[in-house]
């Protein structure tokens, strides 16, 4: 099989690969007929996350059709197409009994559980092509892949809804969705959210369909700032205005109610402390760039919520804890659970009450996927979303 493989910071290569195997008997192997570049998978182009190795296979939002099935899953039969969720969870453990699937116990393998331990101090769920801190999975930039414990997740789509409509179900959908679901948003809230990325977009029209009165979204890329008006959201360019005085503004001076940092570990800017973290991160004195999280600490107002889906690999300087403490912050972060949420946002989309194509800037194929991550990453105003096809 053709598959895009990680080689070290800004080199990723379309290679031949043996065609994955059933291993277990609750595996599946999809034939992918689409799969997407995340931003996520930016952050492993760009070197910030540790434990990849040479040859690792990329690409955790996908699907397609089922094309081997092991013989204890009942549940998934050939021909069945399928979304496919970036987690991989067992169904049965502690945490997957509480619906929280990201933190599974059992999916990332013993060989590497020690390393998300050492690092987080608990195991986490295994995730497809996310580095070996996560299973080392073999991920879905590919023309075939292997999904255990495919009797929980893959969600089976029916044939009227196309590729584009639902391949966002795999990861950034939910995403956005579980984002705005942890600003507990009440009648009447602000929400201010940073980043207009997918996952940024998504949680805009997710806070939206919770009921947020009014949704207010921070980026510099004209493209991006436009995608959120579209939405419903009034916006705010962070390379012309002063973020905190203009969410005063737009609040009465009280701060939004919720805020989602949609950023991560790569923020951007020439804010004082982002170029400092910059210098930090040369020095490897510290893993990410939190500077999107701190304006979003300081700009919420007493009592608000934070929702941090944006991803954070390691250690941040400077944390503003005095801010959280003080003001009395609710902080709720984590990978999305994404298996909890695929029934409902799957009506939805059916319903036509959610729309994902909106976002697609470009549809590849899959050995073009190379210069489709070098777009992604350097022409990121105009490069909203990339599907590539097999």
């Amino acid at each position: 099989m053709r598959a895009l493989t990680w080689h070290g910071k800004r080199d990723v290569r379309v290679e031949t690969l043996p065609d994955p195997e059933i291993v277990n008997p609750r595996d599946i192997i999809v034939r992918v007929t689409s799969t997407a570049i995340c931003g996520s998978d930016l952050h492993l182009y760009h070197g910030m996350i540790p434990a990849m190795m040479p040859g690792d296979v990329l690409g955790h939002e996908f699907m397609g059709e089922v094309v081997e099935v092991g013989r204890g899953n009942t549940s998934l039969k050939k021909g069945d197409r399928v979304v496919v969720p970036f987690v991989i969870a067992c169904g049965a453990c502690f945490h997957c009994r509480k619906l929280q699937y990201s933190s599974c116990e059992n999916s990332n393998p013993a060989d590497t559980a020690d390393l998300p331990e050492t690092v987080y101090g608990h195991q986490t769920a295994g995730l497809f092509g996310y580095s070996h801190l996560t299973g080392g999975y073999a991920g879905g930039q590919a023309e075939l892949v292997r999904v255990p414990y495919s009797d929980v997740g893959p969600i089976v789509v029916p044939e009227d809804l196309t590729d584009d409509e639902v391949l966002f179900l795999s990861d950034i959908l939910p995403t956005g969705w579980m984002a705005a679901e942890n600003c507990q948003i009440e009648e009447g809230d602000t929400v201010a959210v940073w980043g207009c990325g997918p996952v940024g977009l998504f949680a805009i029209q997710s806070a939206l369909l919770m009921g947020a009165s009014q949704v207010i979204a921070i980026d510099h890329m004209p493209t991006r700032l436009e995608l959120a008006q579209r939405l419903g959201a009034k916006v705010i360019d962070f390379s012309s205005a002063d973020v905190y005085s203009a969410l005063l503004d737009m609040t009465g001076g009280i701060g939004p109610d919720a805020v989602i940092d949609a950023v991560g570990m790569e923020s951007h800017g020439f804010a004082f402390d982002n170029i400092v973290d910059y210098a930090k991160q040369m020095l490897m004195l510290e893993s990410d760039r939190p500077s999107a999280l701190r304006q979003a600490i300081f700009a919420c107002r007493a009592g608000g919520r934070v929702s941090i889906p944006g991803v954070y690999g390691g250690f941040v300087d400077k944390f503003p804890i005095g801010a959280v403490m003080e003001k009395g912050l609710t902080i709720r972060s984590g990978q999305t659970h994404v298996q909890k949420y695929l029934p409902r946002l799957l009506d939805m989309i059916r319903e036509k009450k959610i729309d994902t194509t909106f976002l697609i800037s470009h549809r590849m194929p899959l050995e073009d996927a190379a210069e489709a991550y070098r777009m992604f990453s350097d022409e990121p105003d105009t490069t909203t979303k990339v599907v590539l096809k097999t």
